[in-house]
């Protein structure tokens, strides 16, 4: 019974919103289909070319001259040819309804401007270029015609009225060439330039004069839609779009009546106004029009006519009101420098990424299926693999031996699993030990087998072949295992890297404003600031400031207040002098890591030669690391520079395409094995420090240990790996270490730590070495360590002799954190939270 009456409550509420949603959907279909409809007629059928024809064919200026007539004519005949005869029509009713009476030239202009055409469209190479020309000549024909014709001979003031009348039109056909496709088009494809919002301004004022003469209750229609055309732009794209459409828009009113002289000042006030109000939306513009309604109204026509200027500026404003927002932001548009051309061209930018991004990924997926093909088969087929080699292997045996037996049938036919099994176990025998130890086996094979000292020397004889294919089996599965690994290297560094394109670029257009009035509200001269980031210990912000005759304000002042102003170390990363064109010099800043490294190097060639077989490197890497690397070549001299030196300079580009540095030392060696058959080999010693935590991984390949000093204690790191190129497959040992602020870190090549011949323990003597010094300067350090190996060894140096020093410190800005007075309270991102600072 409740649910009875539960669902008589429930069953009308249903029943609303289910017709509330079929209206709202059938008002949806038929506001679609009326807006459809009107698109059809006005862009498909011609009816905007109809109307614009129409008002521009009651157009006049300067009380006698209708220049408008043929620019539009030939504008639509040469780009919409098929609706050059609804323009002509709509030209020729326009001018049969005005008020100037020019029926008769519009009709004779229209068709000498057509036979002219049609001459040029033949003869001319290119009848675009020569479309203004066109036009002058029929419109100076026309008119000089009629005065002939009418008056019998030419006066200096109507020859010169026609050659201005020629001369608007040879003007206007060009600037309608431009324009008119901004409003017959049904939707533009590309951002308006200036040039040609110009173009669309001259027009649309143009059609406004074919209002002339049209009057609501005492209010000129011209005024009203004038004013409603500086609303509308000055709303869209700011105080300059504003005052140029009101310059442009009163100009060629005032042409057109005399007595709308003072409208242009009017007009070009309100859009100045308005523009500089647009931040308060519509109410601040149309607040905007009423000001220079008020002020110019009461100077242009005294405060007896004020009252009828007002109402037209009032209802500009209430039909500014009532047009939807869309119109408006479509507009805006194609308008450069507005927030909805930005977003326009960020959703271009936004798809291209996202289709870069995707073509990466692609790739990316394509190695990853790359890496999992080149992978080790799964075990089973590796079990069925093993049983038919030893099939393969048998067969080779019973081939040389039982093939040419005269007991073949009774042993393997007859007898075939003992046969089997037998061979089997003798295989394995001899596969573990060489020799057969079962004797028990041995007496069984003798007595089954008339000829078993033949069959056992032909499966040692087979041994060797196995072992070499079981021997080149190995390297092909572990060749595959490298380019496995290798391609699924490069697999994540494309997935990273499509990652880093699809990351959204934030818009920081408020925190440069309050950055650029901090900056310059303590007297610093800043050009601009550009943020690409605010995120936690990845900064990076681009700023032009004026050149300080080398005086380094970016580092000493910029940086200090930066620091103050976001909380965090920033630091200059580069600085480029005179970049920009006024002279200002570009800068660039950063965040500081927590941890930097200063570096020490002492080498030697052996016997004091130019050329050292030794090699290193230290690389700061832009993940935030920091690389050192040593290279011994075999032997000595330039071959073994040559092959040290290609080891390092292949390491650093792997290392810096951003592959995992295990990775990236599989890569190398491969590469090294397999590039050359001779016998040379290099060792590598690398150590990778987190400039973020100190935190340091130590990947040593047929290298000697490296030794940690930490105040008085000397920590020893090593692995035992063999050298580069020795071999195609290895496993890395990688070691880790928390480095601590003042460590020191002592990286050296095999001829110092084997430089001390009558030492037994190298280790030991190497430790009491570190400890005895007293400086901690990594190059000190260095140049000591060298001195007293060549010094105990009596000046003789019998081997290439590197050793490299680095010293772990806090990174301690050189310069304090400036405070700025009313520091500005900026947003930052640390991660996926959003904090304030």
């Amino acid at each position: 019974m409740i649910q009875k009456y539960a669902k008589e409550w429930t069953e009308p509420a249903e029943q609303e919103t289910i017709i509330e949603n079929r209206w709202s959907g059938i008002s949806k279909r038929v506001s679609e289909k009326t807006s459809s409809l009107a698109r059809v007629a006005f862009f498909q059928y011609g009816l905007m070319i109809a109307i614009i024809g129409f008002l521009l064919g009651r157009a006049m200026i300067l009380s006698e001259l209708a220049p408008f007539v043929l620019p539009y004519l030939a504008a639509v005949y040469m780009l919409k040819r098929e609706k050059a005869g609804i323009a002509a029509l709509a030209l020729v009713a326009g001018a049969a309804t005005g008020y100037h009476g020019q029926i008769g030239f519009v009709l004779i202009a229209i068709v000498v401007y057509v036979l002219l055409q049609k001459v040029v469209t033949k003869w001319a190479p290119d009848a675009t270029k020569a479309l203004p020309y066109t036009v002058f000549a029929a419109s100076m024909l026309t008119r000089l015609g009629i005065v002939f014709f009418t008056e019998g001979s030419f006066s200096y003031y109507a020859l010169m009225m026609a050659t201005v009348e020629a001369g608007l039109s040879f003007i206007l056909t060009m600037i309608f060439v431009q324009s008119v496709p901004i409003v017959t088009a049904r939707k533009l494809k590309q951002p308006l330039r200036n040039e040609e919002i110009v173009c669309l301004i001259i027009l649309l004022a143009s059609v406004m004069t074919g209002t002339v003469g049209w009057m609501i209750y005492d209010m000129t229609v011209e005024h009203v839609l004038a004013r409603y055309l500086v609303l509308a732009f000055a709303f869209v794209g700011g105080a300059a779009i504003g005052s140029t459409v009101g310059v442009v828009t009163g100009l060629i009113l005032s042409l057109a009546s005399v007595a709308s002289l003072y409208q242009m000042s009017l007009l070009a006030f309100a859009g100045l106004l308005g523009g500089l109000l647009k931040e308060g939306k519509k109410m601040g513009v149309g607040i905007g029009l009423l000001v220079g309604t008020l002020l110019i109204g009461l100077y242009g026509e005294g405060a007896t006519e004020v009252s009828v200027t007002l109402m037209e500026s009032m209802l500009a404003i209430l039909i500014f009101f009532i047009t939807p927002k869309s119109v408006f932001s479509n507009l805006a548009r194609y308008i450069p420098g507005t927030v909805e051309h930005s977003k326009e061209q960020q959703q271009y930018l936004r798809k291209i990424r996202d289709v870069t991004a995707g073509r990466v990924e692609q790739f990316s997926t394509l190695f990853q299926t790359l890496s999992n093909s080149f992978h080790a088969p799964a075990q089973a087929s590796n079990i069925e693999d093993e049983a038919r080699e030893v099939d393969y292997f048998l067969s080779n045996v019973t081939e040389k031996t039982c093939q040419t037996c005269f007991k073949k049938e009774k042993c393997w036919v007859q007898n075939f699993s003992k046969t089997y099994d037998s061979l089997q176990k003798i295989m394995t025998e001899t596969e573990e030990y060489g020799v057969i130890r079962d004797q028990v086996l041995m007496a069984d094979w003798n007595k089954h087998c008339i000829k078993p000292e033949k069959v056992i020397k032909a499966i040692e004889h087979e041994h060797n072949q196995y072992q070499a294919n079981q021997k080149l089996k190995k390297q092909v599965i572990e060749s595959r295992r490298l380019v496995a690994d290798q391609l699924l290297g490069v697999s994540r560094v494309m997935g990273d890297f499509a990652k880093e394109i699809q990351k959204e670029k934030e818009a920081h257009h408020y925190q440069e404003e309050q950055m650029l009035e901090a900056l310059r509200g303590v007297g610093l001269e800043i050009g601009h600031v550009d943020i690409y980031s605010l995120e936690k210990g990845n900064l990076e912000i681009e700023m032009s400031i004026s050149s300080n005759n080398k005086h380094g304000q970016a580092e000493k002042i910029i940086a200090p207040m930066l620091s103050d102003l976001l909380k965090e170390t920033v630091i200059v990363k580069k600085e480029e002098l005179g970049f920009y064109p006024n002279g200002y010099n570009h800068v660039s800043f950063s965040s500081a890591k927590q941890f930097v490294v200063d570096t020490g190097v002492a080498h030697v060639a052996k016997g004091g030669a130019y050329v050292s077989g030794d090699c290193y490197s230290t690389i700061e890497l832009g993940s935030g690391k920091y690389a050192i690397a040593i290279s011994d070549g075999m032997g000595n001299g330039e071959r073994a520079h040559l092959e040290s030196n290609e080891t390092l300079q292949l390491l650093q580009k792997v290392l810096q395409s951003g592959i995992e540095e295990t990775v990236a030392i599989k890569s190398v060696n491969s590469v090294l094995s397999l590039r050359t058959t001779d016998e040379i080999f290099s060792t590598l010693d690398l150590a990778m420090i987190d400039l973020q935590d100190a935190n340091t991984r130590f990947l040593k390949i047929g290298s000697i240990p490296s030794f940690i000093k930490r105040g008085n204690q000397v920590i020893k790191i090593e692995a035992s790996n063999l050298p580069m190129g020795m071999i195609q497959e290895f496993d890395v040992d990688v070691v880790s270490e928390q480095l601590k602020a003042g460590d020191l870190l002592v990286m050296m090549s095999d001829g110092i730590y084997d430089a001390p011949k009558h030492v037994e323990n190298k280790e030991a003597w190497m430790k009491r070495l570190l400890g005895e010094l007293e400086t901690e300067d990594p190059q000190e350090v260095a140049d000591l360590i060298l001195e007293k190996i060549i010094r105990n060894e009596h000046g003789s140096i019998d081997d290439d002799m590197t050793v490299v020093v680095a010293k772990i410190r806090r990174n301690t800005p050189k310069w304090s954190a400036i405070p700025i007075y009313k520091t500005p309270k900026l947003v930052k991102k640390r991660g996926s939270k959003r904090v304030s600072s």
